[in-house]
């Protein structure tokens, strides 16, 4: 987390921003060269040797990719205005379609050198999540063998500027369910996943369990309050992976710390989960909201977890003030330390619209030492 002061205009303002050097990416294809793809990239190259195993195997025609966003390069749009404004001219390397919303799943169609099936979800703060649902439809429907699916969004004035323009930003670290929270704190980064068929001696550790979406279309920008929509998505990712609430030993929260948000949210959880919720947190405070990357980012948090060789893990912790908002439900939010047995992890993205989705993750119990 870093604070910026030129973002919005006058303000300093706290954002989750990537600070060590990114990837260049190569010559020939220069023309998808954005910070937004940059930071792809730098997911890209950790799975790049699986993706060339199934290449090998199964033919570029049968690899796809989804990738969820909400920003793409739009920050290079942004530049090359700055630049026009004092030349009157774009840059000469500027080109529109780097701010495409197809742009980023464009650049890893080349960056792979594939041919399968190869789109972007934008449903705002769900794409991320949204992606994981469209890549399973592909492998059911035999169009592909392995799907490349995540997200990337990077820091940039529009999203910024809209937030604050909706009194929406924090004026320091964002508190998600605390008395005092006041706004979110925007973040940027990428996450990518291999998504295979699961086959009867599968040993990979981790495993798609489930995932439910839902639009309530409740408000543009405000969700509804008694969490309708959020409730049909959870209900829904736990009757897709033939799992009881209590089966869920974490939830990672949507968590913005606005104050419509954690309102509904709270009593979404209430609603499915009863008196006894599993722990809880949102990871927002580390990362900041990362928008389009958020569903991928905070699903990476869960499959960190569930990849590791004991089911007893140390879970991502709630940062705040620990203040209870009491016009809320009250949530078991994890603290600093506290570990659990994780087998079934849940991760709820949901957006403007009534976009919401939920998606859960599992350790696959015929892994080895699992």
């Amino acid at each position: 987390m870093k604070n910026r002061t030129d973002i919005i205009p006058d303000a300093e303002t706290l954002v989750g921003e990537v600070t060590f050097d990114l990837p260049v990416i190569a010559e020939h294809l220069a023309r998808y060269d954005s910070r937004n793809n940059r930071l792809l990239l730098c997911a890209a190259e950790q799975i790049a040797d699986r993706v060339a195993r199934a290449i090998a195997e199964w033919g570029p025609q049968r690899i796809g990719i989804v990738i969820g966003t909400s920003t793409s390069g739009i920050g290079a749009g942004e530049d090359a205005l700055k630049v026009r404004a004092q030349t009157g001219a774009f840059p000469e390397q500027y080109l529109y379609s780097q701010q495409e919303l197809g742009n980023s799943s464009d650049f890893l169609r080349h960056y792979f050198d594939i041919s399968g099936p190869c789109y972007t979800v934008s449903t705002a703060c769900s794409s991320s999540t949204k992606v994981f649902a469209s890549a399973r439809r592909l492998l059911q429907a035999d169009l592909c063998d392995l799907v490349i699916v995540g997200g990337g969004d990077s820091l940039c004035k529009l999203t910024l500027n809209g937030f604050s323009s909706l009194e929406s930003v924090s004026k320091g670290h964002c508190l998600p369910f605390s008395a005092n929270r006041d706004g979110i704190n925007i973040g940027e980064g990428a996450a990518l996943f291999t998504l295979e068929k699961l086959t009867a001696d599968d040993t990979s550790s981790v495993i798609l369990a489930g995932i439910g979406e839902s639009s309530d279309a409740h408000h543009i920008s405000a969700p509804h309050p008694e969490g309708l929509g959020a409730i049909a998505a959870i209900q829904s990712a736990l009757k897709d992976a033939n799992l009881a609430a209590e089966d869920i030993d974490y939830i990672n929260l949507h968590g913005t710390a606005t104050q419509k948000n954690d309102a509904m949210e709270s009593r979404a959880i209430k609603q499915v989960f009863g008196s006894t919720p599993p722990p809880c947190s949102s990871t927002k405070p580390i990362t900041g909201h990362t928008l389009g990357a958020a569903g991928a980012i905070e699903a990476a948090f869960c499959y960190l977890l569930l990849s590791q060789e004991s089911s007893r893990q140390t879970l991502p912790p709630q940062i705040w003030d620990g203040v209870q908002d009491p016009q809320d439900p009250s949530l078991p939010l994890v603290s600093q330390g506290q570990s659990a047995e994780v087998n079934y992890l849940m991760s709820n993205s949901f957006a403007f619209g009534g976009s919401n989705a939920s998606l859960i993750l599992a350790r696959n119990q015929r892994g080895k030492n699992k």
